[in-house]
């Protein structure tokens, strides 16, 4: 394997890391979202400013309130899966084939 295909498979990593930690800031917040949380503590704050344009952009799409319990955060952790694993295929094959 030459040096460029182990630079896009390292950038694959990167961009897969990425979206890990960011399916664990959903988990995070949505658990939060259970227990009331200060509004006023930077955390939660953090946590609501990165998730919630997700959430709105989801809840524009498609109803996610089913009897009080929202899905918007589960529909997003699948969709990101999703990504992550054509991301680590398309990546694994461009750099074989470099």
């Amino acid at each position: 394997m030459s040096d460029i295909g182990i630079l896009i498979l390292k950038l694959s990593s990167l961009f897969t890391g990425i979206i890990e930690v960011y399916i664990w800031v959903i988990i995070i917040s949505a658990l939060l979202s259970f227990v009331n949380p200060d509004p006023y503590n930077p955390v939660v704050q953090f946590l609501y400013r990165v998730t919630n344009p997700a959430y709105s952009f989801v809840r524009k799409l498609m109803k996610t309130n089913f009897n009080g319990l929202d899905l918007a955060p589960l529909i997003i952790i699948v969709a990101l899966q999703v990504v992550v694993i054509l991301a680590e295929f398309l990546f694994s094959s461009l750099a074989q084939t470099i």
